[in-house]
């Protein structure tokens, strides 16, 4: 006789591995995409380029693919309400295994277009995170939830650990001759084909009742940041979440940037950095955080996470040795940490059983808006100043805490009101 309990313990585990498999691929970009396009030497733009025109490629570079996950995640989402999660997760992996293949083939070949083909298709069938949080929020009560949740941050933190660290580290001449910009994508492709297989064998459906009057559509997207925008019970959480994303975006997607024109960074360098980022995020939410649900509730957390992260970012501007970075680093990464699965729990708790694919999906496309739009505007400014991308990270998750503040009392009640 098959245990229930059983069951769900190999649906989280294959989840859990899933998500770590997706922020691991999404880690081993962070080291080698800014050398790739800004190193004099390795670089595989042609040396004409100014340093303004390689950073703005960088940053249209960076926000294909949340421009194309904007458009994609929401549609994988409402599918996964109709078909089930599995045939969605085995879908959205096998597709980010190819373009991760396909990004190290355009690294070899020294062929820019290709390195964009890849990263929107990767955007466009990554549904791997969301159709997670959904399998996630099936198989959770309300005690659970964040907890579960705080299990997939664990999962992003530890996939920014190892994912930066081999980025930096495979793509290393120095450690093995024969190790390029291309190496740690066939690794990640690789991988990622295997979790495919371990989906298909391990994952039982957790999707108990479809929604057949869900619709499906490419405009899907635009509809949902009307919709969570526009939405009175839902409006001022998607702007929170919107905001936070958007400043911790600006953030970790050009400090590499600032690593390397300050403190003159390879990749290797910026791997371990990123890879000790990565580490405190993990504990933050893999321990941190269940410990502080045992006393807060996450809307109580919120009030102070959100703030602390944006003293925190800030702060990284004032050291003239970038030893003193890793003391400030874990106050970036435990408030962060602390943040992110609280926003989503609150969210999902605002939802029914049946809305929790659409709503986490609305959710995916606020978010992919907040990845999208950072990378552009830093690709710009740092041209003017490589420290002005930290300062609108920091001043964005300031926004997002003002808003929360703010609008606390309504937040909160809404939630309430949906969970009774």
């Amino acid at each position: 006789m098959n245990n229930p309990k059983h069951h769900i313990n190999k649906n989280l585990l294959a989840l859990l591995f899933t998500v770590f498999l997706d922020f691991l691929g999404f880690g081993m970009v962070i080291p080698i995409i800014a050398p790739v396009l800004l190193d004099p030497v390795h670089s595989i733009l042609p040396s004409e380029y100014s340093y303004a025109s390689r950073t703005i490629t960088l940053g249209l570079l960076i926000a294909s693919f949340p421009i194309a996950q904007f458009f994609g995640a929401p549609v994988l989402g409402a599918l996964s309400d109709r078909y089930g999660r599995k045939k969605i997760l085995l879908i959205s992996i096998f597709f980010t295994a190819v373009s991760l293949i396909l990004f190290g083939i355009g690294i070899k070949i020294r062929d820019l277009t290709l390195l964009f083909v890849s990263r929107l298709l990767n955007g466009l069938m990554g549904g791997n995170v969301s159709t997670a949080q959904s399998a996630v929020a099936d198989m959770s009560d309300l005690q659970s939830k964040a907890k579960n949740f705080g299990l997939i941050g664990m999962m992003f933190g530890l996939g920014f650990i190892l994912g930066p660290f081999f980025g930096g580290k495979l793509s290393d001449f120095h450690n093995v001759s024969w190790f390029s910009f291309s190496t740690p994508f066939w690794v990640a492709g690789g991988l990622s084909f295997v979790n495919v297989i371990l989906i298909m064998r391990w994952f039982k459906e957790t999707l108990r009742i479809p929604n057949l009057e869900v619709r499906v559509s490419l405009a899907t997207g635009v509809k949902n940041l009307r919709r969570a925008f526009s939405s009175r019970n839902l409006r001022m959480i998607f702007i929170v979440s919107f905001l936070a994303i958007f400043g911790f975006t600006a953030f970790t997607q050009f400090f590499q940037v600032y690593l390397i024109t300050k403190f003159n960074y390879n990749q290797a360098h910026i791997g371990m950095t990123y890879a000790y980022l990565g580490l405190w995020i993990a504990i933050a939410q893999g321990l941190v955080v269940r410990f502080l649900l045992k006393i807060y509730q996450p809307s109580k957390i919120l009030k102070f996470s959100l703030l602390i992260l944006s003293a925190a970012i800030i702060m990284l501007l004032l050291p003239q040795g970038d030893v003193w970075l890793y003391f400030i680093l874990p106050f970036v990464s435990l408030s962060q940490g602390a943040s992110t699965p609280n926003i989503i729990a609150l969210i999902s708790n605002s939802a029914g059983m049946k809305e929790q694919g659409e709503v986490l999906g609305i959710n995916q496309s606020v978010q992919a808006l907040g990845f999208a739009i950072p990378p552009i505007v830093a690709g710009f400014i740092s041209s003017i100043d490589f420290r002005l991308p930290i300062v609108m990270g920091s001043l964005f998750v300031l926004l997002s805490w003002i808003v929360y503040i703010s609008f606390f009392k309504q937040i909160t009640m809404t939630t309430m009101q949906e969970t009774a």
